[in-house]
């Protein structure tokens, strides 16, 4: 006889008028443990030290080094991609971005027609409803799924609730919020579902209060929690008592900006409430929570230094980002691990958690992470590897000026080449002695860096990636 929670639910309500033996032969039947529950809170744009686990002395975040005290803190742990949608697509979906289409936000057309050299992919802005998403994955599997705050992949008819969340809230086509105060709006442009408030609401708070109440609902389990915060994302908005605090703090390491520390200590606090609600309704033990972020952090409001760039970059300050997972009994608590993993793997451990059966059309590039976090075997050596072919401008007043053009990249244990699509160039960095990226080894090891571009490039071909080589014919070389 098999059972779930939601079966020892309807065991417990006629539990009156069973026999008692009965009863107790039923529940003797159940497995001993049930699925935990899941609770992934995902940061939008926190870089990979903007947390005082992470590094920084500026920023203040007890309640998430609390959660590193008791779990496992990942030191080289990346971002799908530099910036949010292709990110949250490759989270949903298990898969890369040539997989889904999915390669930016927005147009990769960033900048002016005549600074582009190439022309770049015609993006895909919605996650197709074919794919396979996490959320129907442990849906099917029992689970009740709830989603709070920000999609990025789609709006109407492909929004969370179309694409396996049975529950879900503020949640839309845009990448950040009008305003992060209630009534969360700005001319015609407002965050969904959040009608009802109150003068002074502050949104990462908003989606802590309606996720803790998905929690009240569910919480005979198992159920999925996917918090998907808008913060730390632009515009740079907090309460003003937390912003006076840090006002009065000397900047240190590259750290600085008062109101960005504030955002950062309102997730944080985000991060204790959840903790606390879970640990008030005896839920603690048996649930996984996990804590990452989309991408690097955005650069003129912190520094990911040492780490090289920024948000929208290739270079680890773009990708690598914070990532814990406490697992009551299961995670060695204060442990770290410096195993490289990326946020794809994060669609097949959560099915691992809620022992879901993975689809069998629908490719998965990630791997489970569970062996390396209960230290019960190895997760496979392979290469992590992003592939933006498309521009981002640095600033949108001064043409020419570029984050990133064309770009694609693979790591391979501590080695890490980068391809520049339009210079036809390569760079390679060894990580574990230049995590900087200052010193570019490809002309001193060019046999190195052919070997892992001709494993890059087989992937391309392997996934059908879009290569951008064509030239844009609007585009005028100045150099020339």
């Amino acid at each position: 006889m098999n059972s779930s929670p939601r079966t020892d639910r309807n065991i417990r309500a006629i539990s009156a008028t069973f026999p008692l033996a009965l009863l107790t032969f039923c529940l003797s039947c159940s497995p001993p443990n049930t699925p935990p529950n899941i609770v992934l809170i995902y940061a939008d744009d926190l870089g990979w030290r903007d947390l005082s686990v992470q590094g920084s002395a500026y920023y203040e975040t007890p309640n998430i080094d609390r959660l590193a005290e008791e779990g496992m803190r990942f030191t080289d742990a990346y971002a799908n991609a530099p910036n949010c949608a292709p990110s949250r697509a490759a989270l949903i979906s298990g898969q890369y971005a040539p997989r889904t289409g999915i390669y930016t936000v927005g147009t990769a057309e960033r900048g002016p027609d005549e600074e582009r050299a190439l022309v770049p992919v015609d993006n895909e802005t919605t996650l197709d409803l074919n794919v396979r998403t996490i959320a129907e994955v442990l849906g099917n599997a029992g689970y009740a799924t709830g989603h709070a705050g920000k999609w990025h992949l789609g709006g109407k008819g492909f929004l969370p609730a179309d694409q396996g969340f049975t529950w879900s809230i503020a949640g839309s086509e845009a990448g950040a919020p009008p305003d992060y105060f209630y009534p969360y709006e700005r001319g015609d442009r407002r965050v969904p579902d959040l009608s009802k408030g109150k003068e002074g609401e502050y949104l990462p708070e908003r989606l802590v209060n309606e996720s803790i109440a998905f929690i009240d609902r569910e919480q005979e389990g198992p159920f999925f929690l996917y918090l998907s915060h808008y913060a730390v994302h632009t515009p740079i908005q907090a309460r003003s008592e937390i912003v006076d605090r840090y006002r009065s703090k000397p900047p240190i390491g590259g750290h600085q900006n008062p109101t960005y520390a504030a955002m950062i200590e309102s997730l944080d606090q985000g991060v204790g409430r959840i903790l606390t609600a879970l640990e008030e309704r005896g839920l603690s033990d048996n649930t996984v929570v996990i804590f990452a972020s989309d991408n690097g952090g955005f650069g003129p409001v912190t520094s990911m230094a040492p780490l090289r760039g920024s948000k929208g970059m290739l270079y680890e300050g773009g990708i690598r980002t914070p990532l814990i997972v406490r697992w009551p009994e299961q995670v060695d608590p204060g442990s770290t691990s410096q195993i490289p993993v990326i946020g794809l793997d994060l669609y097949p451990t959560m099915a691992h958690l809620a022992g879901a059966s993975l689809p069998d059309d629908h490719t998965i590039d990630g791997v489970n992470l569970i062996p390396a976090l209960t230290g019960s075997g190895e997760v496979p050596e392979r290469d992590l590897i992003w592939h933006f072919p498309a521009y981002l401008e640095a600033d949108r007043s001064v043409a020419g000026i570029w984050r990133t053009t064309p770009v694609s990249a693979l790591r391979r244990g501590p080695y890490k080449v980068i391809y520049f699509f339009e210079e036809d160039r390569w760079e390679l960095y060894d990580l574990k002695s230049d995590a900087s990226e200052m010193n570019d080894l490809s002309e001193k090891k060019p046999q190195l860096t052919l070997s892992l571009g001709s494993s890059l490039q087989q992937w391309w071909a392997d996934v059908d990636a879009f290569l951008p080589l064509s030239p844009n014919p609007l585009y005028r070389d100045e150099g020339n």
